[in-house]
């Protein structure tokens, strides 16, 4: 019997779920494909969203010979053994090759491909979950056309799973039905995977209960079924980084529900250090001066949750997420830092004034024309003398945040400072 994500897959550009921005009517990619096109294509995006299914019918419409590697598993002679059949029997309108997580070939046996895609004796399209301009060789990137492929919405894979389970139910060798609710929870909990909603159903026919002679399901048979699987996550993928950093742009924002969520996201997949390392960077980044011990906060928080490890560590690293979710922000930390360091990469590095090196004579042994002033040994310990290079002027590069405690420190030095 055909497996159940294979007979479903759909045949025609319009029965693909979702990716309306690339194969609705009048998009770029459903143009290419009805024009017939034979050029090199890149997709990238999350697993089950439609990039096998697109390669069929491109294949079938071109009348091309598919050939399907992936690149966890296939060698270079793989690859060689494709091109032997171009302009045999096996292939009389050519090759196209499709090339399953590109990300793992490395450098030569991407290179391998590219005197191939330059006769035109075949035709690649290469997928990839990960971002190719990070993963993919820039010769065959300048080669081909890259397309984005989208998580679908729940909405998007409903039609999917209820073609699937219309299948099921004619395969079934029992009556088979289902709570009306059932393909929006097994939808809605499959984080836009349309292969992983498929499996889903084949289990749940597969645990489905006999009830008067008929088979059953339920939507808390759905849900306890899927209950895992919108887990979509890669600690070394795209998606560690997109959890990574939503979860401070959300503290940014000052959204203390979403910081817990995506916090929880990270902890679900058992990640500990990451979501760690990230709260004590927006301890200083983005909270600052406008809070000063939210990093010490912070680091004791972290300190905990490392000494005492999942899954009770969820308690203070969710103390750290609110505290800095909800403490006032300040990025002037981050910007005078960051305005300083560009100076100095383009060149701006002046001569320390002389005062300030560790010297107290010239070289005749006399004492320095502008000796170093104390400002402990002045009134409200501060005394007006240069710091900076003489070279750089009078740049500025911290400016006091707009929030209480930085505004009460302003008030102080301008008293101090006086009109300086």
């Amino acid at each position: 019997m055909r497996p159940l994500a294979d007979e479903i897959r759909p045949q025609t550009l319009d029965e693909v779920a979702g990716q309306k921005h690339l194969l609705g009517e009048g998009a770029l990619l459903r143009r290419l494909i009805e024009n017939g096109t034979s050029a090199n294509m890149i997709f990238y995006g999350p697993s089950g969203t439609g990039k096998t299914t697109i390669a069929n019918i491109i294949a079938k419409r071109t009348e091309k010979a598919l050939y399907h590697l992936n690149a966890t598993t296939a060698s270079l002679q793989d690859v060689k053994s494709v091109i032997a059949d171009v302009d045999t029997m096996m292939a009389p309108n050519g090759v196209l090759l499709y090339l399953d997580e590109i990300q793992y070939f490395n450098k030569k046996q991407q290179q391998s491909l590219l005197e191939f895609m330059e006769n035109g004796k075949i035709t690649l399209i290469a997928s990839t979950t990960e971002n190719p301009y990070f993963y993919v060789y820039n010769a065959l990137l300048s080669r081909s056309t890259v397309f984005e492929f989208k998580a679908l919405t729940a909405e998007e894979t409903v039609p999917a799973v209820e073609r699937a389970l219309r299948i099921v139910g004619k395969r079934s060798g029992l009556p088979f039905s289902w709570e009306d609710s059932v393909p929006t929870a097994i939808a809605s909990s499959c984080g836009g995977d349309v292969r992983k909603a498929i499996n889903a159903v084949e289990l749940l026919y597969q645990s489905a209960r006999l009830r008067n002679g008929a088979l059953y399901v339920t939507r808390e048979d759905a849900l306890q079924l899927a209950q895992r699987s919108a887990m979509r996550y890669d600690r070394d993928g795209d998606n560690h980084y997109d959890l990574l950093s939503v979860l401070q742009k959300s503290i940014r924002g000052s959204d203390p529900d979403a910081a817990v969520y995506y916090l929880g996201r990270l902890l679900a997949a058992g990640d500990l250090l990451s979501p760690c390392r990230r709260l004590l960077v927006i301890a200083a980044e983005d909270i600052g001066l406008a809070y000063p011990q939210a990093i010490a906060i912070t680091k004791a928080c972290v300190d905990a949750a490392v000494q005492i490890g999942l899954p009770e560590a969820r308690i203070p690293l969710a103390e750290a997420a609110l505290m800095l979710a909800t403490a006032p922000k300040s990025n002037s930390v981050e910007a005078a830092i960051n305005a300083a360091m560009a100076d100095i990469e383009r060149g701006a590095v002046g001569q320390i004034p002389r005062h300030l090196q560790n010297v107290h004579a010239d070289s005749t042994g006399s004492e320095a024309p502008d000796r170093y002033k104390y400002p402990h040994s002045y009134p409200n310990h501060y005394v007006p003398q240069r710091y900076l290079p003489l070279e750089m002027g009078n740049r500025r590069y911290y400016e006091y945040g707009d929030n209480k405690t930085e505004q009460a420190a302003k008030r102080y030095w301008d008293l101090i400072k006086g009109g300086e």
